[in-house]
């Protein structure tokens, strides 16, 4: 495969495109993003937080970097989703399908507050790894579908990893957009062989495994960084709108020492006028209805 063929999307500079807004003339889209996955104890953590002694090998089970992880089904979640209720914020999660049928309390929860579903693969393993990737999408939307009812609209990869043709095959089993591209703060159509696929932005910047396992960070960073990345885009909004996305994992930021600074940064964009809280399809909506019919984002290109 060539270089050429490998470009997923035309360039373009933000600043010379067609000027698009959001709904009552808004100036930024803002989404949270939940991501609630399923880890196989009898394997490797897909994270590891705290390394066995004497240098010893990861070993399997690995008590407590599983239970860390499952804290935060057992007590982040809910403490993320009471934050999230209270500031009336209906989130996108990001849903390992598997789920569904081991933690089924968590996810009628999710419908109940009306929050998307999007598909975030079957076990939280990176997709390169399948064997079939195709059949992995294809089992990830079947479970989620008998489960709620509704085929997500969706993709995130693990890790946000794809392959060359992840997506291609997204395109061709019927997802609408794809949350793995990091490189935009608004909606762009990917190239893909067949039908369409719309990139919707996504995080590495404002998301707090980067923040707090990866980086170290302390707690209040996310309200910190938050706040700097909230100013910039809603004055860019003005001329327009922008999409901010802020990524969550219940283990992580459903800690006790972390949860008050999503509230802090929740309290202070809404002190702001001309910002919308939005899903992961609400965004695809406008793209359609709106971002599409500007030049530069023509399907195709």
């Amino acid at each position: 495969m060539n270089e050429e063929s490998k470009s997923r999307a035309k360039y373009s500079s933000p600043f010379r495109r067609p000027s698009v807004k959001l709904p009552n003339n808004a100036r930024l889209g803002v989404w949270f993003i939940l991501n609630v996955e399923k880890w196989d104890i009898n394997a490797v953590m897909a994270r590891s937080y705290m390394p066995a002694p004497q240098g010893a090998q990861t070993p399997a089970p690995d008590i407590p970097n599983y239970s860390w992880f499952e804290y935060g089904l057992r007590v982040g979640f809910w403490r993320i989703k009471r934050v999230l209720d209270k500031h009336g914020i209906r989130a996108t999660v990001s849903l390992n399908a598997p789920v569904c049928n081991v933690y089924p309390e968590l996810v009628q929860a999710m419908l109940e507050s009306k929050w998307e579903i999007l598909a975030h693969g079957y076990e939280q393993r990176a997709i390169f790894l399948e064997k079939d990737q195709r059949a992995v999408i294809r089992k990830t939307m079947e479970t989620i579908r008998n489960f709620t009812g509704k085929s997500p609209r969706g993709w995130m990869g693990p890790g946000l990893h794809e392959t060359f043709e992840t997506p291609d095959i997204l395109a061709e089993e019927g997802l609408e957009y794809v949350a793995d591209w990091v490189n935009d703060d608004q909606p762009y159509p990917l190239k893909v062989i067949k039908g369409r696929l719309i990139a919707v932005p996504y995080t590495v910047e404002l998301n707090d495994i980067v923040i707090y396992i990866v980086q170290q960070h302390s707690s209040p960073e996310i309200y910190d960084r938050g706040r700097l990345a909230f100013d910039t885009l809603y004055e860019e909004g003005f001329e327009s709108s922008r999409i901010m996305g802020i990524a969550l994992h219940p283990y992580v930021s459903g800690a006790t020492h972390r949860i008050k600074f999503i509230e802090m940064l929740l309290e202070y964009m809404k002190r702001h006028e001309g910002v919308l809280f939005m899903t992961g399809e609400e965004i695809l909506d406008w793209y359609d209805h709106v971002v599409a019919k500007a030049q530069y984002a023509e399907p195709g290109q």
